[in-house]
C-alpha cells in the first residue's frame, strides 16, 4: 500500500477508536447512576476477558502459561486494575469532559516513568514538555480555587494505573502477545470487582433488557475500539498515526455538552489544549530522535 494512503487510513481507523472508546465512555457513566462501581469492573473483565480469550484460542495461541508469571506481568495486572477503577470512578462521579482531559495526560506519564524507572534518556526538551502537560492537568483540577473537585483525583489515580500498565508492557515477556496480555488484564479485573464489592455500600444490581444491552454494547465497543488502535499502529507511520488518539478528548467534549449538559469553561479548554499540544510535541520528539539513531554513519 502506498505510504500516505497507510497513513490516511491508519488515521481513520485511529479517529473511529476514539469514538468508540468516547461512546463507551458514554454508556459508562449512564450505567454508573444505576449500578455499584465494583459490578462494571467485574462486569468488564468478564466480557472482554470472554471475548478476549475467543481471539486467542482462534490463533491459536495459549491462554496461560507459567512463564507469564513475571514481576512485569504482576504490575501490569496491578496497573490495569488501578487504572480502570479510577477512571470509571472518575467518570461516575465528574463530568466527563474534565475525567476526559486528565486522561490524555497518561503517555506523558509514561514518558516520565520511563526515565525515572526504566532509565530511558529524555532530553530537556520533552522534560519541559511533561511538566508543561503536568501544569495543563492542574489548570483542569484546579486544586484551592473555587471550581476544585476533590473527585477528580480519580482521574489522576487513572492515570497513574493506566501509566504503570503502559510501563510494564514494555518490558513484559516477549513471548506474551498483545491479545494475551488484555486477556490477563481483563481477567484480573474480575475477582479485584469481588473484593471492591467488600467495601461498597451498593449491593448487586440485576439487569434490567436495557442496561443488558448498554453493558453489551460497552464490551463489544471497547474490544472493536481496542482492535482498530492496534491496527491503525501497524497499518501507519507511528508518528503520523499517534496525534490522532486526542480526537478522544474532542469527542468527550463533544458528549460532555449534548449529552450530560456539561459547562466547559476557558480555564479547562486551555488545560486541555495545553495537555493535548505537549502530548503531540513529546511524541513528535520520541519519533525525530528514534529516526536520527537510526540513520547510520556514513
Amino acid at each position: 500500500m502506498n505510504p500516505t494512503r497507510a497513513n490516511i487510513n491508519g488515521a481513520i481507523l485511529m479517529v473511529l477508536a476514539m469514538l468508540g472508546f468516547a461512546i463507551e465512555d458514554m454508556i459508562i457513566k449512564l450505567v454508573a447512576g444505576q449500578l455499584p462501581t465494583w459490578q462494571i469492573v467485574s462486569t468488564l473483565g468478564v466480557g472482554g476477558a470472554v471475548v478476549f480469550a475467543t481471539m486467542i484460542l482462534w490463533q491459536g495461541q495459549p491462554l496461560f502459561s507459567r512463564r507469564w508469571l513475571t514481576p512485569a506481568i504482576y504490575l501490569r495486572s496491578l496497573g490495569e486494575l488501578i487504572g480502570t477503577v479510577g477512571f470509571i470512578t472518575a467518570l461516575a462521579l465528574t463530568p466527563i469532559s474534565s475525567a476526559s482531559a486528565i486522561l490524555q495526560a497518561t503517555p506523558l506519564a509514561v514518558t516520565l516513568g520511563a526515565a525515572l524507572f526504566l532509565r530511558e534518556p529524555v532530553g530537556w526538551r520533552r522534560w519541559s514538555a511533561i511538566w508543561v502537560g503536568f501544569f495543563g492537568v492542574l489548570l483542569v483540577i484546579r486544586p484551592g480555587f473555587d471550581g476544585f473537585n476533590a473527585l477528580s483525583l480519580f482521574a489522576v489515580m487513572g492515570v497513574i494505573g493506566l501509566s504503570l500498565r503502559d510501563l510494564m508492557t514494555r518490558i513484559a515477556p516477549p513471548e506474551i502477545s498483545s491479545l494475551q496480555l488484555s486477556f490477563l488484564g481483563f481477567v484480573m479485573l474480575i475477582p479485584s470487582g469481588g473484593v471492591l464489592s467488600l467495601f461498597s455500600l451498593r449491593d448487586f444490581v440485576a439487569l434490567t433488557p436495557v442496561l443488558g444491552v448498554q453493558m453489551i454494547t460497552m464490551i463489544v465497543l471497547g474490544t472493536l475500539s481496542y482492535y482498530a488502535i492496534v491496527q491503525a499502529m501497524r497499518m501507519g507511520d507511528v508518528s503520523y498515526v499517534t496525534p490522532f488518539r486526542y480526537t478522544r478528548l474532542i469527542f468527550a467534549l463533544i458528549i460532555g455538552v449534548l449529552v450530560f449538559d456539561e459547562t466547559l469553561d476557558g480555564l479547562m479548554l486551555l488545560g486541555s489544549g495545553i495537555i493535548v499540544a505537549s502530548g503531540i510535541f513529546t511524541v513528535w520528539r520520541e519519533r525525530k530522535l528514534a529516526l536520527a539513531t537510526s540513520v547510520p554513519d556514513l
